[in-house]
């Protein structure tokens, strides 16, 4: 109760703002869900910068320290671990404690972790700010955030908000980083910090004076909700052995191996691998870390227009095909990519196809979770299927570290990830739809 108490005085300074701007947006004929929706972008796209930056670092930090590369990438690898394992119990936090709350702390977490990582001198300083806290602070915002605003204030419209906010978070670890490269090389790995902790706060304030939690809270219904529709049935009591009782309910249906298996694979060949050591993969081949870093970036920007274009294909064509292609695609351009020739030329087509879908397969991802494990599951259950993704991409992280270290190369990673990626393509077509009543 008391608990209770303190939750609705923390919210009435949000509420004082939110409310009247809802009612005047609704007057002018708009609907305060994109302004949530875009909330979440900006949350979401510089978390997932903070999350992409120590890309750009594995050299710098290796010169400056004496680290092998191997260390840092292992160290790292602990980022995207918690990244997806925090990704189911930040659904527990946001129905107990609200996605203001939730939103705020993450925040502080990464924007704390930017600062004082300037002053870090030991490896140790690295996995905690790095690891732990970047890795918690980004979890708690990672696509099971954009799975629960999209399903809670969109009845239309869902699969593209969910594109969108799938577009944020793989651009914005791309986007960002051609700037924190070159802020990099001219004056050194620290210099991006400052500016990236500035921005997290500064997004932690708006969050704090217009994030809401559902559409009832400023008196409105979901986006394209008919007026005479039913409330929305009061959401279960949720504990911390939920999200445990959800894995257990679902792990029963093959589609959910199925599902975390594609996405483990996914992870192992995009933020794990490529997002991870481009920038040092193209070093060793002679093109500079700017360049490679734009590289990224025009990976970035296809990705932008191929996720967004993939949650609008979700609302009209089988998932399953979409994954197909989708996968097939991703996994040809790895098992090409040891051959390329490393110049922004010749880069530019890998950079096409690799980034049309870098994370494209999240919005018929999350449709298939929803058609299979039902709406009000499946941010639970898309929170233990993405905690298979970063799972997947530690691997690929700390295991191309030691391929570079050990075998002095990149291409033994690029060849698995590339045929893993056929393997998920056949995978996702084998996933059946059918609704379980046992996780409903």
């Amino acid at each position: 109760m008391m608990t209770s108490i303190i939750k609705q005085k923390a919210i009435m300074p949000a509420l004082s703002l939110s409310a009247p701007f809802a009612r005047r947006l609704e007057s002018d004929g708009r609907h305060y869900a994109w302004v949530i929706a875009g909330l979440t972008f900006l949350t979401m796209l510089f978390m997932s910068a903070a999350l992409g930056l120590p890309g750009a670092m594995l050299q710098p930090l290796a010169k400056e320290f004496g680290w092998s590369v191997g260390q840092i990438s292992s160290a790292l690898a602990l980022r995207l671990v918690l990244f997806g394992l925090t990704g189911p119990f930040s659904a527990v936090l946001m129905e107990r404690f609200g996605m203001r709350a939730v939103m705020c702390t993450a925040m502080a977490l990464v924007g704390g972790g930017m600062f004082l990582a300037s002053a870090m001198n030991s490896l140790w300083q690295l996995v905690l700010l790095w690891g732990v806290m970047l890795g918690l602070g980004s979890g708690m915002t990672a696509l099971v955030l954009g799975a629960v605003v999209s399903n809670r204030w969109f009845a239309m419209r869902r699969g593209l908000v969910m594109g969108m906010l799938t577009a944020s978070a793989a651009t914005g670890q791309l986007a960002c980083l051609p700037v924190a490269a070159w802020m990099i090389q001219n004056w050194g790995w620290r210099a991006p910090l400052l500016p990236l902790g500035l921005i997290c706060f500064a997004i932690m304030a708006l969050v704090w004076l217009f994030m809401r939690d559902r559409p009832a809270d400023v008196g409105l219904r979901a986006y394209g909700e008919a007026a005479d529709a039913p409330p929305p049935a009061h959401p279960p009591k949720m504990s911390f052995g939920t999200p445990f009782r959800t894995l257990a309910d679902a792990a029963r249906l093959p589609a959910f191996w199925l599902l975390a298996g594609t996405f483990f694979i996914c992870g192992l060949s995009t933020n794990g691998l490529v997002q991870t050591h481009f920038i040092s993969l193209c070093g060793d081949r002679g093109l500079g870390p700017v360049p490679a870093a734009s590289v990224l970036a025009m990976m970035g920007a296809f990705d932008f227009v191929g996720t967004i274009a993939s949650g609008w294909l979700s609302d009209r064509y089988d998932a399953r095909k979409l994954l197909f292609w989708y996968y097939g695609l991703r996994g040809l351009s790895l098992l090409w990519l040891p051959n390329a020739d490393f110049t922004i030329g010749g880069l530019s087509l890998f950079a096409m196809f690799y980034g049309l879908d870098w994370i494209a397969t999240v919005p018929p991802t999350v449709k298939l979770a929803a058609d299979v494990f039902g709406r009000e599951r499946v941010g639970l259950v898309f929170g233990w299927i993405f905690a298979a993704h970063q799972l997947g991409a530690a691997v690929a992280a700390s295991g191309a570290g030691v391929s570079r270290s050990l075998l002095l190369s990149y291409s033994p990673a690029l060849y698995t990830a590339g045929a893993a990626c056929l393997l998920a393509a056949l995978m996702a077509v084998a996933v059946r739809r059918q609704a379980s009543v046992s996780t409903r």
